[in-house]
């Protein structure tokens, strides 16, 4: 029994064997194709014949002939219409004299139009630089204000805006002649002054906005006892003014300006007789005692505003292009005189 166990095992082994030995075989035999046939491809080029090299100049030839057949070039037309061709000049040829003379001074008119706007379109990077003003108005920058914010000075100012948008200003200011609501009694004008410092914000926007701190004339009031000519005589103070600007202002000649804050007048701080709105009742007593309307004397403290007009000169120091622009509006200017 155990004889034949051995023998048929035997017998199953071979044939395991005999069948993997062919499917070895095989896969052997493919890749000794495959690599035969690479080996043919890299090693053994083929071999072109005179025939063929001579016509090989000939399919290329063709085949850039295919290629010149697909690009398709522009029209001679255009290009005579961007060059100015013949069909201009056959245009052109229906104009009279004038007509032409006409059409040449509306395109030049156009071009320098163009070259203006983007000229001012430059001037818009900044409106505010080298710029000088002309300045009137009212209020507490022009120069001062008064009895309890209500009363105004007429005045007139100048100011030179720098490249840095910082800005040096002056004014001289005038309060005029009034009369006191006490009958034949009349209250005395005055002048004052006042000079300061300025910067501004936003210069590609028409609106400014701008702080200033300035010095000089800030408060008035009158006295209360009239003189012999039964005036009341004015009392100015100065002071430290810090100011809030709202400021509309481009490349144009036209400048508008409002302004708010509070003025400090250090004058003002104690009740003696260093302070301008208290005096002694006579020789004999000289407890202080004030001499306007208000008990206290005047505020050393206050809100003030005031607004402006004024005249702004083109920029000092230009750029090419505004000079440009300039003498285009320069000729333009001549050209207008010439015509009337």
């Amino acid at each position: 029994m155990s004889r034949k166990l051995v023998l048929f095992l035997c017998l199953f082994l071979f044939a395991v064997m005999a069948s993997a030995a062919p499917q070895k075989a095989a896969k052997k035999s493919s890749s000794k194709k495959s690599v035969k046939k690479t080996e043919v491809v890299v090693k053994q080029p083929k071999k072109q014949s005179k025939k063929q090299t001579k016509k090989q100049p000939k399919k290329e030839e063709k085949q850039e002939e295919k290629d010149d057949d697909e690009f398709i070039s522009a029209p001679e037309s255009s290009s005579k219409a961007v060059n100015g061709g013949d069909d201009d000049e056959e245009n052109l040829s229906q104009y009279t004299a004038a007509q032409l003379e006409e059409r040449q001074s509306r395109q030049k008119f156009e071009e320098e139009q163009r070259l203006d706007e983007y000229a001012n379109s430059l001037r818009r990077r900044d409106w505010l630089k080298d710029r000088l003003i002309l300045q009137v108005g009212m209020g507490s920058r022009y120069p001062f204000m008064g009895e309890s914010g209500m009363g105004m000075g007429f005045g007139a100012g100048v100011e030179y805006i720098s490249r840095w948008h910082a800005a040096l200003y002056g004014s001289v200011g005038y309060l005029p002649k009034g009369e006191d609501y006490v009958p034949n009694i009349d209250l005395e004008g005055g002048f004052g002054y006042k000079v300061g410092l300025n910067y501004y914000l936003f210069p590609k926007n028409p609106l400014h906005l701008g702080v200033s701190v300035s010095y000089g004339t800030v408060y008035f009031d009158h006295d209360i006892r009239p003189d012999k000519n039964k005036m009341r005589p004015l009392i100015t103070v100065n002071g430290f003014q810090f100011d809030a600007l709202i400021t509309y202002l481009t490349n144009e000649w036209y400048y508008l300006q409002f302004s708010f804050g509070m003025y400090y007048a250090p004058k003002l701080k104690s009740k003696d007789l260093s302070n301008p709105s208290f005096d002694v009742t006579s020789k004999t007593d000289e407890t202080p005692v004030s001499i306007v309307v208000n008990p206290d004397g005047m505020n050393k403290t206050g809100i003030v505003f005031g607004i402006a007009i004024g005249y702004a000169f083109p920029e000092f120091f230009p750029d090419d292009t505004e000079k440009r622009r300039r003498e285009r509006e320069k000729e333009r200017a001549r050209s207008g005189r010439d015509d009337d």
